[in-house]
């Protein structure tokens, strides 16, 4: 499971040989490098960084267009890659000491189950070589992927030789990893809201808006009361478009929300009206009566308890890994020049 974590980030950030500039006026090539860090005797160079950096230069660029911004999101990632970069080093060294390596083999089998893998989510045939064609759109050649799964496979042996002994998964750490669970599903799953909308207008005084206010009011009552709610927004509420949907706009992520009827769907059961809450939608203003519908159903922790579990070992693997790294580098040098 953890493979397959990684080999996402494999497809969003690893990285493709990089070319320096080579002057239009000048015949020869000008190469520029310098020593990025130190790890014991050995460094790692501005073009290491850069080679490994590429793929996520290249999603940078393509989603902010202020120079300014980009510049600082690049040397935020190239700080976190470094030390990304540090820890392998870090994790080679402490392989060597224990003989492991990774065989050519071992590559090839791990490729394959990232196609497998990919196959699985996105519910149709993935082979290898399309795995590879992805790779090489991003920008990556075959041989920095084969290192980076090469990297994975290596780290994973790691942990089960030095970090593993370490961990014990508990029930508490289970449930606790269910609860986790269970919010990222509630984030994630489309819901259905329904909503009666009072708009407030622009350059309403106190007295009106207090009177909008007044009137959700008074219409919370009623549908508490045992009053139709469809009925009511048909009546009163100020979002026509959902006056035939008894003011649902169907099913959304609940991340899609604005945050006020997030908070007002927390508190409130299903099939039930939350107390008048205010929003802001641009320029306009309104107050709202918000009726979460029935959620999907999500299974119990029983039904889940060893994925669940394999969730807690998972980061509690990872917790560990992060304290032996810290432990590992409070022995070797480390000089980071960027």
């Amino acid at each position: 499971m953890r493979f397959g974590k990684r080999a996402r980030a494999v497809f969003l950030a690893a990285a493709c040989a990089v070319s320096l500039a080579a002057s239009a006026r000048v015949a020869r090539a000008v190469i520029v490098e310098r020593i990025v860090a130190v790890i014991g005797e050995r460094p790692i160079l501005w073009t290491d960084l850069l080679r490994r950096a590429s793929a996520t230069r290249i999603q940078i660029r393509s989603q902010l267009r202020d120079p300014n911004v980009v510049a600082v999101q690049e040397q935020e990632m190239y700080k976190e890659l470094l030390e990304r970069m540090i820890d392998d080093r870090l994790e080679e060294q402490q392989a060597d000491k224990a003989h492991i390596s990774v065989t050519s083999d071992e590559i090839d089998r791990g490729i394959a189950n990232i196609a497998a893998q990919a196959q699985v989510q996105q519910g149709h045939s993935v082979t290898v070589q399309d795995v590879l064609s992805e790779v090489r759109r991003r920008g990556m050649t075959d041989q920095d992927f084969r290192d980076e799964v090469r990297r994975q496979i290596l780290e994973g042996k790691l942990i089960e030789l030095r970090v593993r002994p370490r961990v014990r998964v508990t029930e508490q750490d289970a449930r606790s990893a269910y609860q986790h669970w269970l919010q990222d599903l509630k984030e994630k799953q489309p819901v259905e809201v329904r909503t009666l909308a009072l708009r407030i207008f622009p350059g309403s005084t106190q007295q009106q808006i207090d009177a909008r206010m007044a009137l959700a009011e008074e219409l919370v009552r009623k549908v508490r009361a045992g009053a139709d709610f469809c009925d009511l927004v048909a009546q009163y509420s100020d979002d026509v478009s959902t006056h035939a949907t008894c003011g649902s706009h169907g099913q959304q992520p609940f991340a899609a929300l604005l945050p006020p009827i997030q908070e007002a769907v927390r508190a409130t059961k299903p099939g039930t009206v939350s107390d008048p809450v205010s929003v802001v939608i641009g320029s306009d203003e309104a107050v709202v009566i918000v009726m979460p519908m029935a959620e999907p159903r999500v299974p119990a922790f029983d039904e889940v308890k060893t994925e669940m579990e394999q969730q807690a070992l998972l980061e509690s693997l990872e917790r560990a890994r992060k304290q032996w790294l810290q432990e590992v580098r409070r022995n070797v040098y480390i000089d980071v020049r960027l």
